[in-house]
């Protein structure tokens, strides 16, 4: 049986979750920003049309948004987590195996399903239904070819959202009008190379005879995505999640911190989230790295403090982490600085079920590890860090990022539901 794939994208994905709960903003210029409302990560059509480019920065665009009525959003992640796992919920339901590839994207194994483009355009209504984002859907005997169909889907009006290319008659008018540039795995160094070659469209990447010379160029993964490209399947879907490595939360200060206990706040909440997000993938770590930088860009005199700690026996809990992270601040923090961006890092992972222990020094006990889990599931429940240590501090600080135009957690957070009247 001939395998399908189905590659499931949503349309403009931050600005979507923005619409839901936001209808009077359907057909008007959306964008959101970045962390600390920098640059624009995320644009609707609308937007697009009147020239603002993917990491724009605000500052140079502000002046065109207030004179076109563009609706600025900040970034609101507790927000767009939330949809995206609703979406994927939906399509779990929708397909008999479905790779999540990324927060708004998942390939669908659709083999030995009847009526294909009726299926997807099912799939279509289905989420816009039940969740309220809009996609586009791709279908192709390959991933590859599945990722070019999902693009046309995108962008053309007669497509209607749904571009099935099962047939090759299809596959030639559509590689034909595809730039080498936007297939998937091409990036912009490597289509400079096959341009050298006269390789302009991906028919003509498809349709070039020297494997040799592009496994030369592109290594193999580049003679991978040529056989996708011609129908033959090399990636399949990756159903088994892999486990980060490290774990990394680090942001930069809507304004400048000068004394320690404002930077151990900071600190112990990037350690409160990196340890949530450590024992979600059953993970345990020895190895904690802790930095603060000052603005590189600034007048004022520069430091930047980086201390790392090995630890004897694995952990997974937050106290404890939070306290091997204050004792690393005391050690490295100098006064007389205005730090702008701090962040944490936990490296050296274990797996829960296969690490091996000290018993001559302290380790977690079955009992920390259940309250640990306990924590996590009321904050699951009753919203994002109902509770957390008292080292995370009580009050709106400084440190926080700037979120001017943050939308409410309309779905994470019980005081910031929508009303209706």
């Amino acid at each position: 049986m001939t395998q399908i794939f189905a590659l499931v994208d949503c349309n403009s994905f931050y600005c979507s979750c923005e619409r839901i709960f936001r209808p009077e903003l359907k057909n008007r210029p959306v964008i959101v920003l970045s962390n600390n409302d920098g640059c624009a990560i995320a644009r609707t059509k609308e937007a697009k049309d009147l020239g603002i480019k993917m990491g724009d920065p605000f500052f140079k665009i502000k002046s065109l948004c207030q004179q076109k009525n563009v609706h600025v959003f900040s970034s609101n992640f507790s927000l767009y987590t939330n949809i995206s796992d609703r979406v994927m919920l939906t399509l779990m339901s929708l397909a008999p195996r479905v790779q999540v590839y990324s927060v708004d994207e998942a390939f669908l194994d659709l083999s030995g399903i009847d009526h294909l483009e009726e299926h997807a355009h099912r799939i279509k209504k289905t989420i816009l239904q039940n969740v309220g984002i809009p996609v586009g859907v791709g279908i192709a005997p390959t991933k590859v070819l599945a990722k070019v169909a999902n693009h046309i889907a995108k962008k053309s009006l007669k497509a209607n959202g749904v571009v099935s290319l099962m047939q090759p008659k299809l596959q030639d008018i559509a590689l034909s009008r595809t730039p080498i540039g936007d297939v998937w795995g091409i990036g912009r160094r490597s289509a400079e190379k096959l341009n050298q070659l006269k390789i302009y469209t991906a028919k003509d990447f498809r349709d070039y005879t020297n494997e040799w010379h592009i496994q030369k160029l592109l290594s193999k993964v580049g003679v991978q995505i040529k056989h996708e490209l011609m129908g033959i399947k090399c990636f399949d879907l990756e159903l088994d999640i892999e486990k980060k490595k490290e774990i990394m939360c680090s942001r930069s200060f809507s304004q400048a911190v000068i004394d320690k206990k404002s930077l151990k706040e900071c600190i112990s909440n990037y350690i409160m989230d990196a340890s949530e997000k450590l024992r979600k993938q059953d993970s345990f770590c020895t190895q904690l790295a802790v930095f603060a930088r000052t603005n590189p860009y600034g007048d004022s005199p520069q430091y930047f403090m980086f201390e790392i700690a090995k630890l004897i026996n694995p952990t997974c809990d937050t106290s404890k982490l939070i306290k091997l992270a204050l004792s690393l601040i005391d050690k490295g923090y100098r006064d007389g600085y205005e730090y702008k961006k701090a962040g944490i890092r936990l490296m050296d992972f274990y797996d829960s079920q296969e690490y091996q222990i000290d018993f001559l020094e302290p380790h977690d006990s079955v009992q920390d590890i259940k309250l640990m889990q306990t924590i996590d599931k009321i904050n699951l429940i009753q919203g994002y860090s109902v509770v957390k240590s008292m080292a995370c501090g009580t009050e709106d600080l400084s440190w926080r990022m700037n979120r001017q135009f943050k939308s409410p957690r309309y779905t994470t957070h019980w005081k910031e539901l929508k009303e209706f009247y």
